[in-house]
C-alpha cells in the first residue's frame, strides 16, 4: 500500500474532480482500502482547496443597482413595479464561505435622484425580536445589516442594522477595528425610511413563520458625505457589504432568548453574507462586494467589469493584513539597496507583473505598487487607508 501523503501529493497536480476519480481507481486496484476512501477524498479536497486559495484570487460578488423614475412605497414589501423588475442577488452564504446557511436570504437594490433603496428577504421559521430602542446593539437580536464604503479606501464607512421590530442602529466608523478606528454611535442617517413586513407572527413560539422582509431608503445627501465627490455615483461603483446575524434560541417562559451553553455563555451566532469575508469579521471592507449604479432604467444592463486595478488592490490588502498579523507572517520581504525599502512577492495580473514595495519611515510605512494598466501608484499606509495617485 502507498502512504496517504504520497497519494495526496501526486494528486495535487490534477483538478478536484480528476483527483477524486483517481482515488476511486486506486481503490479498485486495491492501492487504497475501501474503508479509507472517505478520508482520502476529504483529505484531497482540503489539499486542493488550500492550494487554490493560496494561488488564486477570490473575487467579491457584484450587483447592478438600476435607476428608477417610479415611486417606491417603503412598506417592507417588494410589490412596487420597480422591485418586481429588479434582479435578486445570489443567495447569501456563510461569512467564511464554507457552511451553507440554515435559511435563505437575498437582497435587491435600486436608486433614484433622492434615495438609495434596499430590499431584503429573510427566510425564518421563528421570527423574534426584543430590542426597541434606536442605536442599541441590534445584532443581539437576529438582524439584517448593510455596510457602505463609498470611495473604497476602507476608512470612513457606514454600518446599518435592523431587527424584525424595525428598530435600527446606524453608525459611522472612521477606520476598521483592526486599525483602531473610532465608532461614531451618535451619527444618524438623517431622513432614512425603513419598514419591516412579517410573514407570520412575531414573538409567537406556538406557530411556524415563513420569514420577514426589510425595505430601506437612504438619502443620497447623507451617503455622499463619505464619498470622494458630492455627486450621485451614476455609472460608478461603491463597495457594499450585507450581513445577516442569526442566533440559536431557547424558550424561557414562552419567550424567545438567545441560547446558552451549559456554562451559561451565549452560543456563537451564525453570520450569513452576500459576499464572503472568509473570516468571521465584517470589518474588512476591502472584501465587500461591488455595487454598480447603472443609469439604465430598462434593466438590460446586467453586468459590469471590475477594473483591473482592483485586483492589484486586493493583493495589496492581502499583504497589508499579513504585515499586521502578530501571530506570524506568511509573505517574505527582501531588502533593496534603497534605505528603508523592501520588495514583496511579485504577482501577475492579466499577463502583467507587479512587484509590491514596502517603505518604512518614522511614522509607519507605505505599501505600494505601480499599476501596469493605469500607471497609477496604488498605496496603503500603516493604518490601512488606500490611496491611488495618477502619474503625471
Amino acid at each position: 500500500m502507498v502512504s496517504s501523503m504520497q497519494i495526496l501529493g501526486k494528486l495535487n497536480n490534477f483538478g478536484l474532480l480528476s483527483g477524486i476519480l483517481i482515488v476511486n481507481k486506486l481503490i479498485r486496484l486495491k492501492k487504497i482500502p475501501q474503508k479509507r476512501k472517505r478520508n482520502f477524498v476529504l483529505g484531497y479536497f482540503i489539499l486542493f482547496a488550500g492550494c487554490f486559495m493560496m494561488f488564486a484570487q477570490i473575487v467579491p460578488r457584484k450587483y447592478i443597482a438600476h435607476r428608477t423614475s417610479e415611486d417606491i412605497v417603503i412598506d417592507g414589501k417588494d410589490e412596487d413595479r420597480p422591485w418586481l423588475q429588479a434582479a435578486s442577488s445570489e443567495e447569501f452564504i456563510d461569512i467564511e464561505g464554507v457552511e451553507p446557511p440554515l435559511y435563505k436570504t437575498n437582497m435587491k437594490m435600486l436608486w433614484d435622484e433622492e434615495y438609495l433603496y434596499f430590499f431584503a428577504q429573510l427566510e425564518e421559521p421563528h421570527i423574534w425580536a426584543t430590542l426597541k430602542q434606536r442605536d442599541t446593539v441590534i445584532f443581539y437580536n437576529n438582524d439584517f445589516e448593510i455596510f457602505i464604503d463609498p470611495d473604497g479606501d476602507t476608512h470612513n464607512y457606514m454600518e446599518f442594522e435592523i431587527n424584525a421590530l424595525n428598530t435600527i442602529w446606524d453608525l459611522f466608523l472612521t477606520k476598521p477595528y483592526r486599525d483602531k478606528g473610532k465608532v461614531l454611535d451618535s451619527w444618524d442617517i438623517r431622513g432614512i425610511k425603513t419598514a419591516v413586513h412579517i410573514n407570520g407572527t412575531i414573538n409567537d413560539p406556538s406557530d411556524k413563520d415563513t420569514g420577514w422582509s426589510v425595505e430601506v431608503a437612504m438619502p443620497w445627501e447623507v451617503l455622499k458625505e463619505a464619498n470622494s465627490h458630492s455627486n450621485i455615483p451614476e455609472n460608478e461603483f461603491w463597495r457594499i457589504g450585507f450581513s445577516r446575524v442569526n442566533w440559536k434560541y431557547e424558550l424561557i417562559e414562552a419567550k424567545y432568548v438567545r441560547k446558552k451553553d451549559p456554562d451559561g455563555k451565549y452560543l456563537p451566532e451564525f453570520n450569513w453574507v452576500w459576499s464572503p469575508q472568509w473570516v468571521i469579521n465584517m470589518h474588512e471592507p476591502e472584501k465587500w462586494g461591488y455595487v454598480y449604479f447603472s443609469a439604465d432604467e430598462t434593466g438590460t444592463e446586467t453586468d459590469f467589469t471590475i477594473p483591473m486595478d482592483e485586483h492589484i488592490k486586493w493583493y495589496l490588502y492581502e499583504l497589508y493584513r499579513d504585515l499586521k498579523n502578530e501571530k506570524g507572517r506568511q509573505f517574505i520581504w527582501e531588502n533593496t539597496p534603497a534605505e528603508n525599502q523592501a520588495t514583496g512577492p511579485s504577482k501577475s495580473f492579466f499577463g502583467k507583473q507587479i512587484t509590491p514595495i514596502l517603505e518604512s519611515n518614522t511614522f509607519g510605512f507605505h505599501l505600494w505598487a505601480r499599476s501596469p494598466f493605469t500607471q497609477s501608484i496604488m498605496s496603503i499606509n500603516e493604518d490601512g487607508k488606500f490611496m491611488s495617485h495618477a502619474e503625471n
